[in-house]
């Protein structure tokens, strides 16, 4: 049986390592194995449940584990030499000092190793459940664009080592020294390999629908809702389920006084509003507390609004994010599920280049290769349908290709 993977995200200060804690204590106390991991660098989860976690699993409770992934320890473990090299290069440049230990340090490690520890976990099958506390919306996201974003850097890095450092360079370093000190071991290159291969297939693993969903922690205010919309769109993108909202927060209405009233009235807006916009994603609604979460006790009443009786590895919801179908004699719309596009004013486009078109959505861009069918033809243009973005493809001497409007 495969591991279950629950993702925690949302807009930073909504409370979702609070929510994603409950799950796990849910989770664990009605008999699965669980372990719930913190990839947020400003590391919370230990304090939810009033307790000290490390860089590796540490007993919660019963069939409950806690992990707060630390780059610096997995740096120690599976980037030791290349970080080392780093630091030779910069002494070679006279450069000394801190500097020195930090440039090894490279932006996007800390997602990588959470990724890997993914992907390990899943292929370990130690645990029946993996709930994963994420950082807010925007480190999320980037976590998830890196393994395209990494897979050109790791190609070039296996190109130069294989057609300009072992062949040439390596050979004239043995003879001219100052060289020797600027080409890299090959422990280096085997290092970096190693790295990106532990993520390789990590999408695959988080698309698919049947092991992974996300769930988006929210309260109801305009400017979380607005992030929370766009946090959708882009996970949509990477073909990633959402199968739950969670409101957190909501004003209760045994909440007295005045300044309250107004308070609940506004808050009740932003929940028809996602209620409205969200459909027929499930929404849960959860109370502010007359206590703070932190700790078992309070973490079991949070997970017991929020699923009901419902068992926590249950998914709650699924919807296909691409479908293709056939409009004529050799004519075909593939349409890609993108709520919220248009009514965000998200910039969209779409590139073909051979037998791959290449969708840009705001800031995020994904690669999507094409059925074998569909290659030979040309993006004809690109519209928004209720949600989706439709891509209408045409015979190579018909019209150019055009992007939506938005």
């Amino acid at each position: 049986m495969h591991m279950r993977n629950i993702v925690f995200t949302g807009k930073g200060g909504v409370g979702k390592t609070s929510i994603a804690a409950a799950t796990a204590l849910m989770a664990a106390e009605s008999g699965h194995r669980t372990l719930i991991i913190s990839t947020d660098p400003a590391h919370s989860l230990g304090d939810s449940f009033d307790m000290e976690l490390g860089p590796s699993p540490v007993r919660i409770a019963d069939r409950l584990y806690g992990q707060e992934v630390s780059v610096y320890g997995d740096m120690s473990l599976n980037w030791e030499i290349v970080r080392e090299h780093f630091a030779h290069l910069m002494q070679v440049q006279g450069i000394e000092g801190i500097y020195v230990e930090e440039m090894g340090v490279l932006p996007g490690m800390e997602e990588l190793f959470s990724l890997s520890h993914i992907k390990r976990y899943n292929e370990s099958n130690e645990y029946d459940l993996l709930v994963v506390d994420c950082a807010p919306t925007g480190e999320t996201l980037r976590l998830l664009s890196l393994p395209e974003t990494f897979g050109w850097m790791l190609k070039l890095m296996r190109n130069l080592e294989k057609y300009v450092v072992k062949p040439v360079i390596r050979p004239l370093a043995k003879r001219v020294s100052r060289l020797h000190d600027y080409v890299p071991d090959v422990d280096v290159y085997e290092q970096v390999d190693s790295l990106f291969s532990s993520i390789e297939g990590i999408i695959d693993l988080l698309s698919d629908g049947t092991r992974t969903t996300v769930r988006l922690v929210m309260n109801p205010e305009k400017m979380v809702i607005k992030e929370s919309m766009r946090a959708l769109t882009y996970l949509n993108l990477y073909g990633i389920t959402v199968d739950q909202i969670v409101i957190n927060r909501v004003y209760t209405d045994d909440a007295d006084g005045e300044f309250l009233k107004e308070w609940k009235e506004i808050q009740r807006g932003h929940i028809e509003e996602i209620e409205r916009s969200f459909a027929p994603i499930p929404i849960t609604k959860v109370p502010l507390f007359k206590r703070e979460v932190l700790g078992i006790d309070m973490l079991r009443k949070v997970g017991q609004v929020v699923y009901a009786g419902k068992n926590p590895l249950d998914i709650f919801y699924h919807e296909e994010h691409v479908s293709i179908r056939k409009d004529g004699e050799g004519l075909y719309t593939v349409k890609l599920r993108l709520p919220f596009v248009f009514d965000n004013r998200m910039e969209a486009s779409v590139v073909q280049v051979g037998d791959s078109l290449t969708l840009r959505i705001g800031n995020y861009q994904k690669g999507v290769v094409l059925p074998v069918f569909l290659a030979g033809m040309r993006v004809g243009d690109a519209r928004y349908e209720a949600g989706w973005l439709a891509i209408s493809f045409t015979r190579k001497e018909q019209a150019p290709p055009a992007v939506p409007e938005g």
